[in-house]
């Protein structure tokens, strides 16, 4: 890291050190694709939110409790289901019968790290309740605002089977997840190690590899990492393209060129630089922008389209190198 982040060296003087710890750390409890892991640091270090598209039994809330514990994080787990009501999720005023008070009592979304298990499982006024919190970091309550922590993260999950009774996320909502992705099922030698040696190592309890000060000051390192404009003019290029084709009903949003470009920052942070490659946003743009798209034909719940779609479109526009 260049001369520009010497205001957090004392606090952070080796951030690749650090976020090697991190993957040490996690590779006790995750044998699969790497790249699940960096996603995962992208998410929190670009202060952003996560959709996991997976079937049950794939190590999601054990991944996503343990990346919180390695990163010092408080952690709650929400279970979505059809009679789940927002008061569930925010909290309420409850009534003491000692003062003649009514006393606000926060639910498991006053936490760092949430784990919203099956969200789609959730009425749609459930869902609502999390666009406020995920996009302005607060949630309104008996007309009072209450602030959520400053590294407040959802990783919400959703099954790809299983749709019987569930509510599809509206569009607004995918719109506010950084990332989408899924874990997928381990390669056949992962999840053999799954039934030996793995069975002891994942018993060592997890530690947390840094505090609340080096964490901040990872996503600091984020914010000043460089883009350069013709990196930036890229992004822009490929989501104004993506509203102009026909195939598309919902291209991409503004928010969604800035999601993408502060991704693509944090993904070179954890590679080590303090610059973003092109490579960074290409490895970034489907995980990052296909939840977002939505085509004229194609099945519900289906990212095929969308991903050809956007391989089509990334094939118009030429990488800046």
């Amino acid at each position: 890291m260049d001369s520009k982040v010497t205001d957090i060296a004392d606090l952070i003087s080796d951030p690749l050190d650090l976020v090697k710890q991190i993957r040490a750390m996690l590779a006790r409890v995750w044998l699969g694709d790497e790249l699940i892991l960096d996603l995962l640091l992208v998410t929190v270090l670009a202060k952003g939110h996560l959709l996991l598209e997976d079937v049950p039994g794939v190590g999601k809330t054990t991944l996503a409790k343990n990346l919180a514990r390695a990163l010092g994080m408080e952690f709650n787990r929400v279970q979505f289901t059809n009679d789940i009501l927002p008061a569930d999720i925010l909290g309420g005023s409850v009534y003491n019968p000692v003062d003649g008070n009514f006393n606000f009592v926060p639910g498991p979304i006053f936490t760092d790290f949430l784990l919203a298990d099956e969200i789609n499982r959730a009425s749609t006024r459930s869902q609502s309740a999390f666009l406020q919190a995920m996009e302005e970091g607060g949630v309104s309550i008996d007309g009072v605002n209450h602030a959520l922590s400053e590294r407040f993260t959802v990783i919400a999950t959703q099954n790809p089977i299983d749709y019987d009774s569930t509510n599809p996320l509206p569009e607004a909502q995918l719109d506010r997840f950084l990332i989408a992705t899924s874990i997928g099922y381990p390669q056949r030698d992962q999840e053999l190690a799954l039934h030996g040696e793995y069975q002891q190592v994942s018993k060592q309890p997890i530690e947390a590899v840094i505090n609340a000060d080096q964490f901040s000051g990872l996503q600091q390192l984020v914010d000043q990492a460089y883009l350069h404009p013709e990196l930036s003019q890229y992004i822009v290029d490929l989501a104004r393209m993506s509203r102009e084709e026909e195939e598309l009903r919902l291209g991409i949003s503004p928010r969604g060129s800035m999601h993408l470009a502060q991704a693509a920052k944090a993904m070179a942070v954890i590679r080590g630089r303090d610059a973003v490659i092109a490579e960074d946003i290409q490895q970034l743009i489907m995980p990052v922008w296909s939840h977002r798209l939505l085509p004229r034909h194609g099945r519900d719940q289906d990212r095929t389209a969308s991903v050809e779609l956007l391989e089509a479109l990334m094939r118009r526009v030429p990488l800046p190198r």
